[in-house]
């Protein structure tokens, strides 16, 4: 009878504690830790609201008793201002490992292509195997490093090295190389970047201290027009107008060419191309980059208005059917509208609205809006071009890229969730395999090789909310590169990012974007956001002034009705582009509150397998 009398006294304790729990918020509120955001958890999988794909991403939920804990722990870690002290030490973290990089090419490795931090050398074509398209396609025996990094070293303020490497990519670099390339990785490192240099030392009002040059006779923008007459035999002999992808820069298009394109490579071409056509007043250039992304655009699916990832040049048949946002497409559509941007044509706008709405109707899983309602998170799959059915289950690093277009354009709440979603994957292994799994919660493809994409995006995201979640991003992908990748001549390509064995390479994005975004991300007094200027990013991180320059072109050749003007849109109307009244902004009452709210972190984190 003693056993019944403890376990009847046990479960009158409990009544009570239960009881007195229950009245503690009414009697002392201070007492009592509230969640910032009501919120239920989504349905589990074949619950009535689930969505169809919920089952392959839906990690099952704890209650709410484990939410509001993870809710809490994600708001004391995110959640309040960013000491500046703090921030000041992170961008000068940012600063010495662009320093630290730069220097280890110059000193070991110029004037070859790259640098190999594991052992300290320089790296150039591979010229005993010209299939290893790798290092081929990027590496053309002209400093490429160098030239890439040119405007990194402006926006730091270095103005004393910029000058020096201007004057060495003048005097030592030639294009005038047997040397067979491809032609979107040559416009965009090499062309973007002598373009971009050229723009900030013949800006009068030099934002960024005196970056001139003595002397200075346009040295860089006649290297670029060099540089461009040796890409233009890509775009001839081809029935379609799409260009071939690879050009020898001494004689032209090789004879055992290959016919197929990826549809980025073929149609991220206008941006640079069209800057130097309106700098020199010469429409060449403008015209083929145009006359491909329009080629392109006709071959979309009469279905589904959606363009797949490879194409045959002569035929115009498709060759790769699937259609995403990743290798292969990706900046095809930051172009379209980076493109309206810079030169105000209004058909690049109407080219870009169609496939952002494309892209949402047929790639976007998940719940309507980011941060309510219930359902799996906003995701963009890999799907048929013609059907839009699913065609795989992973996603790849260049995708990360897409929550800064999302920015661009106004649709900053669903950039939050999406962005948050590639941070959870990168909480996860310290960085961004190439390719991830997200049902089989494993990387595909488990390689890094330093890609900027999601610091981007990152730097973007806090220039549209000013949240500190941002700056803390930040935080953990420049710990994450400093602990993992640090070599001892430079940063190194993860060769797989849970073991963080490292490969014996830096590319040179590293210099002219990773380090550059994370830079950006910790300098608020940076020129860039207080001179009063508007720039945009090239693909490859390049700075652009937007200016009238590049707004007035010279020729009536390129698209009907501009002489009316009703093909552009004027000066005073560009504020438009980034800061529509249609705007999908975030409230500033959530300034200091995490972006999204802590039950959907909690959500993305168990999607990923983080917890």
């Amino acid at each position: 009878m003693q056993w019944r009398s403890v376990l009847l006294g046990l479960l009158l304790l409990r009544l009570a504690l239960q009881a007195l729990l229950a009245l503690l918020p009414a009697l002392a509120p201070g007492l009592c830790l509230r969640r910032r955001f009501p919120f239920t958890f989504p349905p589990p999988p074949g619950a009535a609201g689930s969505s169809h794909w919920g089952s392959l991403l839906w990690r099952g939920g704890d209650g709410g008793g484990g939410a509001a804990a993870g809710g809490d722990e994600y708001e004391r870690r995110y959640s309040g201002a960013f000491p500046p002290q703090l921030r000041a030490r992170l961008r000068d973290a940012a600063r010495g490992m662009f320093v630290f990089s730069y220097d280890s090419y110059m000193q070991h490795a110029f004037p070859r292509d790259e640098l190999d931090p594991l052992h300290c050398r320089g790296r150039g074509p591979d010229r005993g195997d010209p299939s290893n398209l790798n290092i081929n396609d990027v590496l053309g025996n002209y400093s490429l490093t160098l030239i890439d990094a040119l405007d990194t070293l402006a926006v730091m303020g270095n103005s004393s090295e910029f000058q020096k490497a201007v004057k060495l990519v003048i005097d030592t670099v030639s294009f005038d190389k047997d040397s067979t390339v491809q032609v979107f990785e040559a416009t965009i490192r090499v062309l973007g970047s002598l373009l971009s240099a050229h723009i900030i030392i013949t800006d009068t009002k030099q934002p960024f201290g005196d970056m001139t040059i003595k002397d200075y006779d346009n040295e860089l923008l006649h290297m670029a027009h060099d540089l461009a007459v040796r890409l233009l035999p890509a775009f001839e002999n081809t029935k379609t107008g799409i260009p071939y992808p690879r050009v020898n820069l001494k004689n032209g298009v090789p004879p055992d060419s290959n016919n197929e394109t990826c549809t980025a490579g073929a149609g991220s071409l206008l941006v640079e191309f069209g800057i130097l056509s309106r700098l020199l007043g010469d429409s060449t250039f403008e015209w083929v980059a145009r006359r491909a992304v329009k080629a392109l655009w006709s071959l979309r699916s009469n279905n589904t208005g959606l363009l797949g990832n490879v194409v045959n040049i002569q035929t115009g048949h498709w060759v790769g059917k699937q259609s995403g946002l990743g290798a292969g497409s990706d900046s095809f559509y930051e172009y379209l509208l980076k493109s309206y941007i810079l030169f105000g044509e209004k058909e690049d706008l109407e080219m870009f609205n169609d496939a952002y709405q494309n892209i949402q109707n047929h790639l976007r899983r998940g719940r309507e809006a980011c941060n309510e309602g219930e359902g799996d998170p906003p995701l963009y799959v890999n799907v048929n071009m013609f059907t839009g059915q699913l065609m795989n289950t992973w996603i790849d690093s260049l995708q990360a890229f897409f929550p800064g277009l999302q920015v661009l354009i106004g649709d900053v709440e669903d950039a939050i969730c999406l962005h948050a979603f590639y941070y959870a994957i990168w909480k996860r292994y310290g960085a961004l395999p190439e390719r991830y799994n997200w049902q089989l919660q494993a990387p595909d493809v488990p390689f890094y090789p330093l890609r900027p994409e999601l610091v981007e995006s990152t730097y973007l995201l806090y220039q549209a909310t000013k949240n500190p979640f941002y700056l803390h991003v930040g935080m953990d992908i420049l710990q994450s590169l400093e602990k993992y990748t640090k070599a001892k001549c430079g940063y190194a390509t993860l060769h797989h990012v849970v073991e963080k064995t490292k490969e014996d390479r830096m590319e040179s994005f590293f210099l002219s974007e990773t380090c550059k975004y994370l830079y950006l991300l910790f300098d608020e007094e940076n020129p860039v956001h207080k001179s009063g200027n508007k720039y945009m990013f090239t693909t490859e991180g390049h700075i652009v002034s937007v200016d009238e320059r590049f707004r007035n072109s010279l020729w009536q050749d390129i698209l009907p009705g501009e002489e009316d003007g009703s093909g552009k849109i004027k000066p005073n109307e560009l504020k438009a582009v980034n800061f529509s009244s249609n705007c999908n902004r975030v409230p500033d009452e959530r300034r200091y509150l995490l972006p999204l709210k802590s039950n959907y972190m909690r959500q993305i984190d168990r999607m990923v397998g983080l917890i």
